[in-house]
């Protein structure tokens, strides 16, 4: 379980969070795994979007096919793993915001590995929302999406209650956090099939 205050002191910078422990059962293997035609992984563009958006350190939370996955994590990137990853996003999130608290930020910027056309702008954007008691996700026309941010006096009380796939959403919900539009940016679409 996260620390409400870490090992570490808070700092400014807030972390990025790379959630990619999934078995990707509708995509049709882990998305961590993923590549674009390009042929960048989209581990590797999630870690530059937050990076380049003012996240630092960046942290992948990693499960299924994790050592396939390490290698295409950038040098320099934190790699987590997620024990009982095949709960759902839930598990991903609760090691992840462990794996924060030994870190001073402030605050995490989460994302999922299968948004990688998310724009450094957007993560920005979200960045500026970033504090200890910070909670913001973005939204495009209105529609909930990622990045989402979660303050550190939030940690503790996010890590006990997601379940399952539901991720942070319904926390988010039930304490009002703030929806930071950015349409102007990106589709906010996200990549469930190939």
């Amino acid at each position: 379980m996260p620390s409400a205050t870490g090992s570490a002191p808070v700092g400014e910078t807030p972390a990025g969070l790379v959630l990619a422990a999934g078995a990707g059962r509708r995509f049709g293997g882990p998305k961590a795994l993923a590549s674009d035609a390009d042929g960048v992984p989209w581990v590797e563009k999630a870690v530059r979007a937050l990076s380049a958006g003012g996240c630092d350190p960046v942290l992948v939370v990693l499960g299924a096919a994790a050592d396939s996955a390490g290698r295409l994590v950038p040098a320099g990137t934190t790699i987590v793993r997620a024990r009982g990853w095949s709960e759902g996003v839930s598990a991903s999130l609760r090691a992840g915001l462990e794996a924060a608290a030994s870190t001073p930020a402030p605050a995490v910027v989460v994302i999922p590995v299968d948004t990688p056309d998310l724009p450094a702008a957007a993560v920005t954007r979200l960045v500026s929302r970033a504090s200890d008691d910070a909670l913001a996700f973005a939204t495009y026309d209105g529609a909930p999406g990622h990045p989402v941010v979660i303050g550190r006096a939030h940690w503790i009380a996010v890590a006990a209650a997601v379940r399952g796939d539901a991720g942070a959403r319904p926390y988010l919900r039930a304490h009002r956090a703030e929806a930071v539009e950015c349409a102007d940016l990106w589709s906010g679409a996200d990549r469930d099939v190939r």
